[in-house]
C-alpha cells in the first residue's frame, strides 16, 4: 500500500545554471490548465491505485512557490480534496520554497492546508556565488524567508546547501555553514555540484570555462560539513542529509527504504505495485496524455526481484543506519547474505561496510566513497 505522495510543479521564475530537473520558465505558461490536469491525475491515480493511509506529501519542482496566491490555494485545495481523507495525524507535508518567491500570505495559505515543513533552496551565502549559480535571490532574502516562516508558525525548516561550486573556496563554504546554522533551522540537505547535460554549466564546462574545486577540496568541504553540523546537533542520518532529532525527512526516507509512492505531475516518477512509471515531461505532452488516456505515463518498468533487491541495498546504504537484515529477509524471502554475501565480505574487508548485528551500513570511510560501494550491488546474477 502506497503511503507517500510526490507532486511536481515545474514552473520557475528563473532557470538555475546547474539544474537538470523537469522545469520551465513560468512566463506565458498555461499554469491554471496544468493544475487542472494534475487534479485529474490525482483522482485517476487514487481510483486505479487506492490507499488507506498517507503519511507524507512532498511538493517539489521547479519552484512550487512561483505559483501566485490564487494558484497556490487552488492547488493545495485539490491536494486536500484528493488525499485529505487518507492523511494520518502524523502527516509530514513538505513544500519546496525559494527565497524571493514567498510572501506571508503564501505561507498562511500553505499553513491553512496542512503544509508543516518547508525545504528552502538557499544553496550558498555569498551573493557572488548565487549569481554564478543563476539563482534569482540574494543572501539577505534567505534570512527573510526563514524569519517569515517562523513568524507564521513553521518550526520544521530545511535548507539546501551546495558545495564544489565554481570558484568556491573552503572558507566560503565554512561561512555558508555558519550562516545557515545562525538561522536556527532543523534540517540541512547538502550536495556537491554535479555537472549535468542540458545545463548552462555543462556548456561552460565543455568550453573549459567552469573552474571547479579539486576532488580533494570537495572532499574537505564534505568533511567540514559533517563535523560542523554534528557539532551543532544536526546528525547525519543519510549521506547528504542532517537533522536535529525528530526532524529527519520522512518523505525522503520512503525513497531510501525503497518503499512505494505516488508521483503526480509532469516528469514525476512513481513506484507502485513493483512498477516504476515515468510521466511525460513536456507540459503539452503531459496534458495531452491525460486528456487521451487519463494518465501521463511514458513507460512502465516492472522490476524483477533481483532489481528490487539491488535497489534495497544501494538506496538503503545511503542511510546512516544502513539496510536491515531482518527487513530484507521478510521482504524478499531470502537472507541478505545468501544474495550479497560476496559483495558485503569484499567491501567489509576494505573497511567500506560494517555489520552492526541488525544492519549492514557504511563505515566513515564508506560515506566518502559511497558510489564505489553502491555499484557493487548492481547487476547481480
Amino acid at each position: 500500500m502506497v503511503n507517500a505522495v510526490y507532486l511536481h510543479i515545474p514552473f520557475c521564475d528563473y532557470i538555475c545554471h546547474y539544474c537538470d530537473f523537469n522545469k520551465i520558465f513560468m512566463q506565458g505558461q498555461p499554469v491554471n490548465d496544468y493544475l487542472e490536469h494534475m487534479d485529474v491525475e490525482m483522482k485517476n491515480t487514487l481510483d486505479r491505485f487506492p490507499t488507506n493511509k498517507i503519511d507524507t506529501i512532498f511538493v517539489g519542482g521547479g519552484t512550487p512557490t512561483a505559483l501566485n496566491e490564487e494558484q497556490l490555494e487552488k492547488f493545495l485545495k485539490d491536494v486536500q480534496d484528493r488525499f485529505g481523507p487518507y492523511v494520518t495525524d502524523k502527516l509530514e507535508f513538505t513544500m519546496e520554497a525559494n527565497p524571493g518567491s514567498v510572501t506571508p500570505e503564501k505561507l498562511r495559505i500553505m499553513k491553512s492546508y496542512g503544509v508543516n515543513r518547508l525545504s528552502i533552496g538557499a544553496q550558498a551565502f555569498q551573493d557572488s556565488l548565487l549569481t554564478r549559480l543563476g539563482r534569482g535571490h540574494s543572501v539577505e532574502e534567505i534570512g527573510e524567508i526563514v524569519q517569515m516562516a517562523k513568524q507564521e508558525g513553521f518550526t520544521n525548516l530545511s535548507l539546501d546547501l551546495m558545495f564544489g561550486l565554481p570558484d568556491q573556496t573552503i572558507d566560503q563554504f565554512s561561512e555558508t555553514i555558519s550562516r545557515a546554522l545562525e538561522l536556527g533551522i532543523t534540517h540541512v540537505s547538502s550536495y556537491s555540484l554535479q555537472v549535468e547535460k542540458k545545463t548552462v554549466f555543462y556548456n561552460q564546462w565543455r568550453k573549459g570555462e567552469l573552474p571547479l574545486p579539486t576532488e580533494e577540496a570537495e572532499a574537505d568541504m564534505y568533511a567540514l560539513l559533517i563535523s560542523r553540523l554534528e557539532e551543532a546537533g544536526l546528525s547525519q542520518y543519510e549521506i547528504s542529509n542532517f537533522a536535529k532529532e525528530g526532524f529527519e525527512s520522512k518523505h525522503n526516507i520512503t525513497y531510501w527504504k525503497n518503499d512505494e509512492y505516488y508521483g503526480i505531475g509532469a516528469g514525476a516518477h512513481s513506484y507502485i505495485d513493483g512498477v516504476r512509471r515515468a510521466n511525460a515531461g513536456p507540459l503539452k505532452q503531459y496534458m495531452n496524455r491525460i486528456d487521451e488516456n487519463g494518465f501521463p505515463y511514458m513507460d512502465d518498468n516492472v522490476l524483477t526481484k533481483a532489481e528490487r533487491m539491488e535497489e534495497e541495498m544501494f538506496m538503503g546504504l545511503r542511510m546512516r543506519e544502513g539496510v536491515s537484515k531482518q527487513r530484507f529477509e521478510v521482504k524478499f524471502g531470502q537472507p541478505m547474505f545468501s544474495v550479497f554475501g560476496k559483495q558485503i565480505e569484499d567491501l567489509t574487508s576494505k573497511n567500506l561496510l560494517q555489520d552492526t548485528g541488525t544492519h549492514i551500513s557504511l563505515t566513515e570511510k564508506g560515506f566518502f566513497l559511497g558510489n564505489e560501494v553502491f555499484q557493487e550491488f548492481l547487476a547481480i546474477d
